[in-house]
């Protein structure tokens, strides 16, 4: 077994999400509520161009479903190509910057680096032996004002401050 080791460390780090591409949030929200999710966000991104919702699985497990709103995007040509299905995996990182320095220093590529609103994220490209899609993200200590902590972070709070 081939192992690339780095002089930096990956920072604390923890699986978010699950993010999973649809065509209607709706119509696929009946299966993750006969699954025993419960809803706890939606919001359509400034754009227009698609919505997300994220949805409750226990008190440690999270999916998001993801759809296009209008026009083309990132999303219509995922779904186009792949259909609906599984389209990324979000890890929350405690230090964005530290994480990009050591997978970049492991030979992945990361791309994609945004500063959003409550949130800093960055994603490995699919393009690497396990054929998914990461989300890295940060969250900003701002993030806390959007709503209830239970719902939005894992067990209640962002990986920083545990």
């Amino acid at each position: 077994m081939a192992t690339n080791r780095t002089e930096t460390e990956m920072p604390p780090a923890r699986v978010d999400h699950v993010g999973i591409a649809v065509t209607d949030i709706d119509d696929a929200e009946a299966t993750l509520l006969a699954l025993g999710c419960a809803c706890v966000h939606r919001e359509t991104v400034t754009d227009g161009t698609f919505e997300w919702a994220t949805y409750s699985l226990g008190d440690a497990s999270r999916l998001e479903l993801i759809a296009p709103v209008e026009g083309e995007s990132f999303l219509t040509s995922y779904l186009d190509d792949h259909g609906p299905g599984l389209h990324h995996v979000t890890l929350e990182v405690v230090d964005i910057d530290a994480a990009i320095t050591a997978l970049e220093g492991a030979g992945e590529r990361v791309v994609g680096y945004a500063v959003e609103d409550g949130w800093t994220e960055a994603f490995v490209s699919p393009r690497n032996p396990t054929g998914a899609l990461f989300q890295l993200m940060e969250y900003h200590d701002d993030y806390d004002e959007k709503g209830d902590a239970d719902a939005l972070y894992v067990r209640g709070e962002s990986l920083k401050t545990r």
